[in-house]
């Protein structure tokens, strides 16, 4: 089955983008496709073999999932590249474009929703990122 890439640009140096994208306490602030969803919980083993778990959930709490899986290659400020627990792999590609940051992500899709249904909802996440990260250069 044919990948799925979605990708934004972030008003922040790679350094910012990275940190933001890997660190625990960051991924609880961004990691969600709409205001009604939240991520109540995130660890993060940030190494060739590591683990990662972002808890997923409404926030009426009638709905959740854990997003998780083991990181195959981490290449600080350019590459994260991991197998999700189902077997499906992500690689998420940062490109420094003087301040600003490239982030490139590109995942096989799962077989319970339509393709553009899972590419709206993961464009909608690295959305999120973006204002998320702005927000916090801005202050």
């Amino acid at each position: 089955m044919k990948k799925i890439t979605v990708s934004t640009t972030v008003n922040a140096p790679v350094d910012k983008a990275w940190a933001y994208w890997t660190g625990p306490e960051h991924i609880m602030r961004w990691n969600n496709a709409s205001d009604d969803w939240h991520t109540p919980h995130a660890s993060n083993d940030l190494r060739e073999g590591g683990a990662f778990t972002s808890r997923m959930e409404s926030k009426d709490g009638t709905m959740g999932f854990d997003f998780s899986g083991t990181y195959q290659a981490v290449q600080e400020g350019k590459l994260l590249s991991y197998a999700l627990d189902d077997g499906r792999e992500v690689e998420v590609v940062f490109t420094p474009e003087g301040d600003r940051t490239v982030i490139k992500e590109t995942f096989d899709p799962e077989q319970t929703n339509p393709i553009e249904m899972q590419k709206g909802g993961w464009q909608a996440i690295l959305d999120n990122f973006k204002k998320y990260v702005e927000e916090k250069q801005q202050k």
